[in-house]
Parts: C-alpha cells; sequence; structure tokens
C-alpha cells in the first residue's frame, strides 16, 4: 500500500492503514479439520442435515464449484451435488477457532474490533509491524501465515485507507489472498462491483437502485448525493459517502466498545394491531432483531420489556423477569407475547410496540441451570439462531425471513 505519510509532512494527518480480516468458508474449513474424511469432497454445513427442508450454512471450495450457494435448501443443494457431504454445525467449536484469531491478530495492534464471528477489523497505522514492514499489504500477508501456521485455517484480508474499502478488498482475493485498495485503484478494482456487495445494500434498497438503473458501485457512486438522499434518505447520503471512500469510522479497541445496558427495537405500524396473528407477527419480528444485537454484542438478558402505545397515543411499559438469562429470540417472543396477553385486551387496537432486552450479563457468564431446564432444545434453538446470524452478516438480514411476514400490510419489510 506504500508507505504510510508522516504528519510533519506538510501537517497532514497519516494515512490511515485498515485491515478488514475474513476467515474463508470458516464453518466448513473449521469442520475439516476434525473430518479428515472430506478432503477432496464437496461439503457443506447444514443447519439440520437430517431434515431436507434445512438450508446451507456454509460450503467448502469443491461445494462452491458444483453451484452450491450459501441459505439455499438443502434439497436444491444435493440436486447440483448429489455427492455433496453434510455436517451439523458445531457454534461453540467456531467461537474457540474465533478466539484464537483474534489473539493472533492483537499481537500486530492493540485496535482489534470483531464485525462478526468470522471477521474482524484492524488499524495498523501506527504499529511497529507497519513500521517493520513499510506496507499494510505485506503486514496482512504475515498475519495469513500466521493463521495458516497456528491453526491450519485460511484468511483473506483487503487492505485499505477506511473500513468499507477494506470490507470490500477481503472479498476480491479469495480464498487465502491479499488485495490492496489505495486512492488511486479503488475505482477501476471496486466500482465493477454489484452494488449489492456494499455495506448496508440490502435486498429492498437493491431493488429500489435498481429502478435507477443502479446495478454496480460505480453507478451508485455517479449518482450524486442529493438524488441519493431524496431516494433512500439519511441512509442515501451513507451510501453516497461510503461508494467514494469518505468513511473515517474508527476501529476501536475493546474497552472503547460500549457496555450497553439494553437492546430494545419498536416499530409503528402501517396500520393498527388488532388480532392475535397481528400482535404475534409484530413481536416476532422485533424479537428476531432483539436476539440478533443480544448475540451480535456476546450478551444475555434477565428480562424483557414489552411498550404498547395505542392510537391516542396513551403508553403503557410491562416487563418480565426469566428464569433463565438468554439471548434466543424465540424466547424473548415468547414472553413478550406472554406480557401483552396480561396486560393487553386482544382487539384494543395497538399502534406501536417495543420489544427491549433487559438486565443484561455478558454471554460468557453463563448461569446456573435449574434441573427442569431442556438444555438439548435450548442449545438446539441457540444453534439454528447462531446459525441465522452468519448468514444475515454475510450476506444481509433478508436472505433468510419468515414466511409469515410475506405480503404483509403492517409496513414489516421482506
Amino acid at each position: 500500500m506504500g508507505t504510510i505519510t508522516d504528519s510533519e509532512a506538510g501537517g497532514r494527518p497519516k494515512e490511515r492503514v485498515i485491515l478488514h480480516v475474513d476467515m474463508d468458508g470458516f464453518f466448513a474449513s473449521v469442520e475439516a479439520l476434525s473430518h479428515p474424511e472430506t478432503l477432496g469432497r464437496p461439503m457443506a454445513v447444514a443447519g439440520d442435515p437430517e431434515n431436507r427442508r434445512g438450508i446451507i450454512l456454509a460450503k467448502n471450495q469443491l461445494a462452491k464449484k458444483a453451484g452450491v450457494k450459501t441459505a439455499e435448501p438443502i434439497w436444491q443443494a444435493l440436486r447440483k451435488c448429489p455427492a455433496l457431504m453434510l455436517l451439523p454445525p458445531h457454534h461453540d467449536l467456531y467461537a474457540q477457532y474465533c478466539e484464537k484469531a483474534n489473539e493472533i491478530y492483537g499481537r500486530f495492534t492493540d485496535r482489534v474490533e470483531r464485525a462478526g464471528i468470522d471477521e474482524s477489523y484492524l488499524d495498523i497505522t501506527d504499529t511497529p509491524k507497519l513500521r517493520e514492514h513499510g506496507d499494510g499489504g505485506r503486514v496482512a500477508d504475515e498475519i495469513r501465515a500466521a493463521v495458516r501456521g497456528e491453526l491450519r485455517l485460511t484468511v483473506s484480508v483487503g487492505v485499505s485507507f477506511c473500513k468499507v474499502f477494506a470490507k470490500l478488498g477481503s472479498d476480491l482475493n479469495k480464498p487465502d489472498g491479499t488485495s490492496v485498495i489505495t486512492r488511486e485503484n479503488y475505482a477501476p478494482r471496486l466500482y465493477p462491483l454489484p452494488v449489492r456487495a456494499m455495506m448496508f445494500v440490502g435486498g429492498a434498497t437493491e431493488k429500489t437502485l435498481a429502478r435507477l438503473g443502479v446495478h454496480t458501485i460505480g453507478q451508485l457512486a455517479a449518482l450524486g448525493e442529493e438524488t441519493l438522499t431524496a431516494v433512500l434518505g439519511k441512509h442515501g447520503a451513507l451510501l453516497y459517502r461510503y461508494a467514494h471512500g469518505l468513511d473515517d469510522e474508527p476501529v476501536l479497541r475493546a474497552e472503547e466498545q460500549e457496555d450497553i445496558k439494553s437492546v430494545g427495537n419498536g416499530m409503528t405500524f402501517r396500520r393498527d394491531l388488532v388480532s392475535r396473528a397481528d400482535i404475534s407477527l409484530g413481536l416476532r419480528t422485533l424479537s428476531e432483531t432483539v436476539g440478533y444485537r443480544l448475540r451480535k454484542h456476546g450478551k444475555k438478558c434477565g428480562g424483557v420489556q414489552v411498550a404498547i402505545k395505542d392510537p391516542a397515543l396513551k403508553v403503557i411499559d410491562r416487563q418480565a423477569q426469566l428464569a433463565h438469562p438468554t439471548n434466543l429470540a424465540k424466547t424473548i417472543y415468547e414472553t413478550a407475547m406472554e406480557i401483552v396477553e396480561r396486560s393487553w385486551k386482544i382487539g384494543t387496537p395497538i399502534r406501536l410496540l417495543t420489544v427491549t432486552a433487559i438486565h443484561l450479563t455478558d454471554e460468557r457468564d453463563g448461569g446456573q441451570l435449574s434441573l427442569f431446564h431442556d438444555t438439548a432444545d435450548t442449545a438446539k434453538q441457540e444453534a439454528l439462531e447462531r446459525s441465522l446470524d452468519a448468514l444475515k452478516q454475510k450476506y444481509g438480514k433478508s436472505v433468510v425471513r419468515p414466511a409469515s411476514i410475506l405480503k404483509n400490510d403492517l409496513g414489516i419489510e421482506e
């Protein structure tokens, strides 16, 4: 990437050197370590390999070459690749390897910010390693070699002057590759990419942009900030900045990341909720987001709070304690539904619902389980929800949506 600019030269600040480190086929690669029989065979990790209605969570390169895609149904993957070997996920094992990988990253810089179980941002701007190598790409190569040698896994690394372009770069040379995105080469290297590759461009935004004739990041950049803001509001202005590399978001040290006290999600619906089915759909959607955010932050909640606003704008708040701390959307939803059923007369219109996880603890703290607590079912549900998390982090939150929200008239995005 070139030697960083000294701030003493003309008084200009140093050019940041940001790395985005992305584990290659993480779930499948970790499984392959303990399954040598997968060598030379197409293999995928599936949410429920015994159920052909399950989905593919990750796949190896041979399965990818056969056309197998993440998030597609198992039956469809098997039709493309009858020899596909299916393995169940082991999320505790993935968490262990995530810790080991981040320990390696920590040798290179104290600014390591986790962006998911299989990806992290590193700021190496003022590090001895960058001074030693004089080039961010060489530091990235050393990180790749360390992970490969110590963990027997591969990572791909994007190197750039901002987080957004570093993340885009890490996908350009997979697997086990380094891509350096500079101010001089970002347009020819990134602008031909599909607009969906850009952070925060989900399915709905992609459709809106397509109607404007925007299909690539370059077309997005050329559209203009005013047009994007008019069409997408603040989100459009953010996408314009990202497409031009105008991203100054810092890479945070662990101690700089805010210790959150609660996690909530609320929505004013397109029409009032009246039936139990309406309320159930609203609470389920909100609870899925709350559970996802809790797991993303490594938290569990000891209680659930629900706020209900009627058409006259009167608000009531009710809460319930949980028998065991959780970050599972299913448990949060069931508790929220119980709160509404005992606090609200079903049939009375509801304008807004908010679901909030309260009394948060670190998910690693564990907690003493009751003898009557069904740990098998809990573990199975946690494996399912964490598998869906991985898909959302990789492909956007709309990649897997429950059938119940299709063609709803409440304003919940499909």
